[in-house]
């Protein structure tokens, strides 16, 4: 199928169609969402809820103790997900399949708690309903209320003046879930069915194919999970080909209505912001700096597989393996943008089939902190980091004590959002490099889990950690992640990929909230205006070409050039 000119404008309305939701989305839902955590009335539902608990709602936390519920909060979730894969055996709708292996059942029990969603397994074959509905779909809305829970308090943070607490953890996640995931996720998951989603208990039905053969066709409650999977921005497929499934993605609109609902938070945040700091104008420079990454990535992505560089790819008039004819080059190319720079692992094509230069891009987007617009809070919070980072670099060039939002960044706040953005590279490289260095381990990983062995090899490893530490969850599908190390060395990634940088957020929150607002002077560097927009769009991206080109120029570049 080569690439026509009425494909490419089949492809620019897909685009145009996620631009314009996102922008009539971007004031409700961005002013919804600064409501929820600037309200002093709980619902009659969060009342009760924290009575249950036992949370007094009207007291706040300071960091330490707000990362301490985080971490307890997140470590309970994944010893309950691993549970129930340990005894799915004997749970009801487990559809006859056994309980599920301990090194993958700690590596999807971590995948799910961390917003993740990496899968080293066939969904369909592995696990049963119950563990979908009851594991891995309550984590879809756990673990993306307290990503934006975190983004939260942070904002806060620049918003308070000499405050020693940051909010109460168990409240940012109740009405996260309550007022935010929970109603969006009904409304979206019924819109999803009209749109051909299945959604039953139907289990696997035997059907005949047209060549006459028997096939067994799983069902399940597939719709429900698909929203919030989404949403949330968390990507774990209900079917191993995730939303490139007909029953996760039947149709190129419902492609284009999940590419919109896993930007519509991360791009909303940015309105939230600025709401509660009380400036309107700094949330318009964050996202635009999120758009304009968003769009130069996209860019790249679609010229690399329209190109196709290669002799089979140029004679078939553009790179369609890997890919469906449904969605087609574009469509593709414009989920995967959307999925990496978001922390989604949702795919609707093969990333391992992309041309050379074209897989390097999404791995790309992960490596820039998945920041553009980043995941639910996540993509908020590591993009305010890189701000106070730009503004240390402004204040550094122009000789003054560098400032951001009335907030002096001092030698506390630029080492907490060093450390910040240093914890996700070693992580990816160190993981990378042992893969490789160690030789039992080497061997395995060459033996086993590669299917391309050579340069390309390198590169489905590298993707692999990058996907892992970065908690995004897609993956170069030709490596055989089910295996001891990698179900481990993963699973550790995942886990100090979520919480180190977490952790440092939340102390970096507590030291600005504690600081009293510096009045502005001629001197102050305004960071609403074009000139803040793009050198922190500079930033971003330079921190991450100094720190991953090396290990580029050994996979997609060597095998690229």
């Amino acid at each position: 199928m080569g690439v026509t000119s009425a494909t490419i404008w089949l492809g620019v309305l897909q685009i145009a169609t996620v631009v314009l939701l996102l922008v009539l989305a971007y004031r409700p839902l961005g002013d919804g969402m600064a409501r929820i955590y600037t309200s002093t009335r709980d619902w009659r539902i969060e009342r009760g809820i924290f009575r249950v608990i036992g949370v007094d709602a009207g007291s706040e936390q300071t960091w330490q103790s707000y990362a301490r519920a985080v971490l307890a909060f997140s470590l309970v979730g994944v010893l309950f997900v691993y549970a129930l894969q340990r005894f799915q055996a004997v749970l009801p709708y487990s559809l006859g399949l056994p309980a599920v292996p301990e090194g993958l059942s700690f590596n999807t029990a971590v995948s799910f708690v961390t917003n993740t969603n990496w899968q080293s397994y066939s969904p369909e074959a592995t696990l049963g309903y119950t563990v979908q509905l009851a594991g891995l779909a309550v984590q879809n809305f756990v673990s993306a209320a307290v990503g934006i829970a975190v983004a939260i308090t942070l904002v806060r943070a620049f918003a308070r003046r000499g405050s020693a607490t940051i909010g109460n953890f168990w409240v940012d996640l109740v009405r996260t879930i309550i007022r935010l995931l929970l109603p969006l996720s009904i409304v979206l998951a019924i819109a999803l069915i009209a749109g051909g989603v299945v959604q039953n208990f139907n289990g696997f039905v035997d059907v005949h194919t047209l060549s006459g053969a028997t096939q067994s066709i799983p069902g399940g409650p597939v719709a429900s999970q698909e929203a919030i999977k989404e949403l949330g921005t968390n990507g774990g497929g209900f079917f191993n080909a995730n939303s490139a499934h007909p029953f996760e993605n039947p149709a190129p609109w419902t492609s284009v209505g999940e590419i919109f609902l896993l930007l519509a938070i991360p791009f909303a945040l940015p309105r939230t912001f600025g709401r509660m700091v009380g400036d309107n104008r700094q949330g318009y420079a964050i996202v635009a700096v999120m758009g304009i990454i968003y769009v130069v990535s996209l860019t790249a992505l679609s010229w690399l597989e329209v190109a196709g560089h290669g002799t089979a790819t140029q004679l078939a008039g553009g790179a369609m393996e890997g890919k469906e004819q449904r969605f087609g080059i574009l469509g593709s190319t414009l989920f995967a943008t959307s999925t990496t720079l978001t922390s989604t692992g949702a795919v609707n094509s093969m990333h391992d089939s992309y041309t050379a230069l074209g897989g390097m891009m999404p791995m790309i987007n992960m490596m820039l902190g998945e920041v553009a617009p980043g995941g639910t809070g996540s993509g908020l919070y590591g993009m305010l980091v890189l701000a106070v980072i730009a503004v240390f670099v402004g204040g550094l060039l122009v000789g003054r004590t560098p400032e951001y939002l009335g907030k002096k960044v001092g030698p506390r706040e630029i080492k907490l959002a060093s450390l910040y953005i240093l914890a996700t590279p070693a992580l990816v490289l160190l993981g990378t490099a042992l893969s490789f260095a160690i030789p039992g381990v080497r061997s395995d990983i060459e033996k086993t889990s590669i299917l391309n062995p050579g340069v390309h090899g390198m590169s489905e490893v590298l993707y692999a950690f990058t996907s892992a530490a970065n908690n995004n969850g897609s993956a170069f599908a030709g490596l055989t992640a089910n295996t001891p190390w990698l179900n481990t060395a993963l699973g550790v990634a995942m886990l100090l990929g979520r919480f180190v940088p977490m952790v440092l957020v939340l102390g970096l929150a507590g030291s600005l909230a504690a600081q009293e607002r510096v009045p502005s002077t001629m001197g102050t560097l305004p960071t609403h205006r074009p000139q803040f927009v793009g050198l922190l769009t500079v930033v971003a991206v330079v921190i991450t070409a100094l720190t991953y080109f090396p290990v580029l120029s050994l996979g997609p570049l060597a095998e690229g050039l």
